[in-house]
């Protein structure tokens, strides 16, 4: 039976999540973050900072971290929003789960605190369901207004990828989009490659954006193919180098080996009325490359994932 562990290590309670065939992920209580995730072979697939801070009141610069209720800086509230830096808790009672062989879950909970309504005054619950099966890892949030009006919000899965250099990766899926460029005043523009590749800092939002985008590492003959359900823009970042050594939980050369695709619902916020809730679902799968017959072209890549 797939396993599910809780440990104390360096005062931050995390959950391990382990699956037969010997992947695992490791969950932070502080934050709702997704701090490893590894494959079969013990492979890490996400990255995290050689200089990552981890401090009690700071979320740590790498993983998955969940980004609530907002993206970007408005008003009161901190940049990717306060739910990365609370302490969540296990779920008391989560959705009913679908019957799933070796599957590993865990169900997380956040509930807004007398602290969060001073800055931002509105009741919610946002319950996080992460599951480890073979070769995939699953995240299904759920926001729901415990308020007697509506609000609004935006959210974001923000998903530091593991590649080998980041000047051999490619990502699929958001050629000929629309997308907000924030190094340059998000001003829209509309992608013109067939695929996105890097050789300087790239902080984009891309629009309406389809269920599907792969990211594909050339020198590990590995692809990442990110499913998304609910949201629908995605995030593409990476600081380069001038960007990296102002980070001070950044090392200098880190922006080689990370790359930042975010599924997210940036454009247009989502808005519930009282009692209401919104879904939003994320599938990542780690595959060889050679599992697409060798193409690296990304339309094959993503048309052999139905």
């Amino acid at each position: 039976m797939p396993d599910n562990g809780i440990n104390v290590a360096g005062g931050s309670p995390r959950i391990i999540l382990s699956e037969p065939t010997g992947s695992t992920a490791e969950v932070l209580l502080y934050g709702g973050q997704i701090l490893s995730w590894k494959n079969e072979r013990r492979e890490e697939l996400l990255f995290v900072s050689n200089k990552a801070l981890g401090k009690p009141s700071k979320a740590i610069r790498g993983g998955i971290l969940i980004c609530f209720p907002q993206f970007v800086n408005f008003g009161l509230l901190e940049q990717h929003g306060f739910a990365r830096n609370k302490l969540w808790s296990l779920d008391p009672s989560p959705s009913p789960l679908p019957s799933a062989n070796n599957q590993s879950t865990v169900d997380l909970i956040l509930k807004s605190a007398e602290e969060d309504l001073k800055i931002w005054p509105h009741r919610f619950e946002l319950q996080l369901r992460i599951s480890l099966s073979a070769g995939k890892l699953t995240l299904i949030s759920r926001v729901r207004n415990m308020d007697n009006k509506a609000f609004s919000f935006t959210f974001a899965l923000h998903n530091y990828f593991s590649v080998s250099d980041i000047s051999e990766v490619r990502v699929g899926g958001l050629e000929t989009l629309d997308y907000l460029d924030n190094l340059m005043h998000k001003e829209r523009y509309t992608e013109q490659a067939d695929a996105i590749t890097f050789d300087s800092e790239i902080d984009r939002v891309y629009l309406s954006t389809p269920t599907k985008i792969a990211i594909i590492d050339h020198e590990k003959k590995r692809t990442f193919v990110l499913r998304k359900e609910g949201m629908g823009d995605a995030v593409v970042w990476n600081p380069w180098d001038k960007k990296a050594k102002a980070l001070p939980d950044m090392g200098d050369e880190d922006y080689k080996t990370m790359l930042c695709v975010d599924s997210a619902a940036i454009e247009a916020p989502v808005t519930l009325k009282p009692f209401e809730e919104w879904m939003g679902r994320q599938e990542l799968s780690a595959v060889s490359s050679s599992y697409c017959s060798g193409q690296l072209d990304p339309q094959k890549v993503l048309q052999g994932f139905s």
